[in-house]
């Protein structure tokens, strides 16, 4: 079985030698996945730097290098051999040679590249009509500028992109790209709020102002507070001032009714001729006319009642 095998791959190997080479280009990433587009079905070899190293016999998969053990697959459905967990090491010319129907060699360039790092993007400088931006990344690669669409600059194997924005343009969508043939990564920028209005070198006359009015916004406030707090004070004052009032009327009503005293009334029915007591007071005015009238208990009882009485 194992003679009749190399038998297999060394024909494999002689007719890839005779044959003439297709070159198709392709590219990945490393730690991804690359798929080559032709499929063998039934009979075939896939071979790397004129080796080969995975066989399709009457429908069985073989790898032969142990260096591609558990990352070269072959789907049976499809016919097609994927390579996964590509390094760097794998870039090199593949060939599938297959032998079912009338048969066919194809080969591919495959060149494996590092993963394209996350761009960045900082402010070096602003003034009142432009604002500088770099775009960084943290290993070389390929950085590229857009406007909307448009490309505006490009540089290859750098680690970072200047571009200057003019202030009319503020508002337009920009972009930094890091790219290889094989990915790249977008970074869209906000100008307008990565520049900002004010120029870094006019910090200082800029923040002045700002702190000039938010001393007025303080000041406003606290004296409308004070304000209130001063309302309210004379408020209370007020307020207990008329309580206290109130309830000294109410107390000196209370005392003029306990210092009212009353006697016993003795009433006579006899107008005239009666004695008198004369009052224990010395009366000096003789010229004066004492009148007596009757008492009466009240001046709403009626004249029957009266009568009786």
């Amino acid at each position: 079985m194992e003679s009749s095998m190399r038998v297999i791959v060394l024909l494999a190997v002689m007719r890839f030698s005779a044959s003439e080479e297709v070159k198709k280009n392709l590219t990945g990433t490393v730690g991804g996945n690359i798929t080559l587009p032709d499929s063998v079905q039934e009979e075939g070899f896939l071979l790397y730097g004129g080796k080969v190293i995975a066989l399709v016999n009457n429908g069985e998969f073989k790898v032969l290098k142990e260096k591609y053990k558990n990352r070269l697959q072959w789907d049976r459905n499809s016919g097609l051999f994927t390579l996964t967990e590509l390094q760097r090491d794998d870039s090199g010319i593949y060939v599938i040679q297959s032998e079912t129907g009338k048969g066919f060699t194809s080969s591919y360039e495959l060149t494996v590249y590092d993963s394209v790092p996350t761009p960045a993007v900082k402010k070096v400088s602003v003034s009142s009509e432009s604002c500088s931006l770099l775009c960084w990344v943290d290993r070389e690669t390929t950085l590229l500028w857009f406007k909307d669409e448009q490309m505006l600059n490009q540089s290859s194997s750098a680690l970072s992109l200047p571009l200057t924005v003019h202030k009319q343009d503020f508002n337009s969508s920009y972009r930094c790209v890091a790219a290889n043939p094989a990915e790249e990564k977008t970074l869209a920028v906000r100008v307008r709020t990565t520049c900002g209005d004010t120029d870094d070198n006019d910090t200082n006359s800029s923040t002045e102002p700002r702190n000039y009015n938010i001393l007025i916004i303080i000041f406003c406030v606290l004296s409308v507070v004070m304000i209130i707090l001063a309302a309210f004070i004379i408020k209370s004052k007020y307020l207990s001032r008329n309580k206290t009032k109130t309830n000294g009327q109410a107390q000196g009503s209370a005392g003029t009714q306990e210092e009212v005293q009353y006697s016993e009334i003795q009433i006579s029915n006899n107008r005239q001729g009666e004695n008198i007591p004369e009052s224990s007071t010395t009366i000096y005015h003789t010229s004066l006319t004492t009148v007596y009238d009757k008492l009466e208990a009240h001046r709403m009882i009626t004249d029957n009642h009266a009568e009786n009485t």
